[in-house]
């Protein structure tokens, strides 16, 4: 592996950032030179330029992982994206290689995948941690122009979305937690690669997902 790695974390849950930088750093030749909550955060660093590595999620507070990986690759095309998740829908995964990312990692994956899929990553490979390894295996290259699929769940927020409800009015109709629905918005834009929800629920028209 390559020596003096500098890796740095983006993801809003403390529980992950320190417990992978813990894990990482007891790893020969990476080290952690910053970890980040937001997307801002990490676009806004001094040091982004030094970095080899950004592990980044793919669902942040104020903007998709998809916006991110596009804007840090333009700015540092060298800079090594991997995308973590706690989704391995196929879609999210081929929107994030096609921003750029050179791969994509469950957040459920090994110590010993994330190690794996840094080496590789540094060696210029496309890499995936075990479980999203079998859905791109499974992929086509029509899979990259196509339309991401609503769950159940989707379709009902959507649906209460296109008629006007707040997060708040929806959370109190579907009987769900005001976070959970914010959760379920914010999925939602990243899945369509949208900035607000006027742009979500035309698409989703549009292609007649309703």
């Amino acid at each position: 592996m390559m020596k003096n790695c500098n890796l740095i974390i983006v993801d809003d849950h403390p529980i992950v950032t320190d417990g992978l930088a813990i894990l990482l750093s007891r790893l020969d030749g990476i080290n952690i030179s910053a970890s980040f909550k937001t997307g801002a955060g990490v676009l806004e660093y001094s040091d982004l330029n030094k970095t080899d590595i950004v592990l980044l999620d793919v669902f942040l507070p104020d903007m998709n992982g998809i916006e991110v990986c596009t804007k840090i690759k333009k700015m540092y095309p060298r800079i090594i994206v991997l995308a973590m998740s706690s989704q391995s829908e196929r879609s999210i995964v081929m929107q994030m290689i096609k921003s750029g990312a050179s791969g994509y990692l469950l957040k459920s994956a090994t110590i010993e995948e994330f190690r794996d899929c840094i080496h590789l990553a540094l060696g210029g490979k496309m890499t995936f941690s075990n479980e999203v390894k079998l859905i791109v295996e499974k992929t086509d290259i029509n899979d990259l122009k196509a339309v991401p699929k609503l769950t159940k769940r989707e379709k009902e927020i959507l649906l209460l979305l296109g008629k006007g409800k707040s997060t708040q009015e929806i959370s109190d109709l579907l009987f769900l937690s005001y976070l959970t629905i914010q959760t379920h918005r914010r999925n939602l834009l990243a899945k369509f690669q949208v900035k607000n929800a006027i742009e979500l629920v035309n698409i989703v028209t549009e292609n007649g997902l309703l």
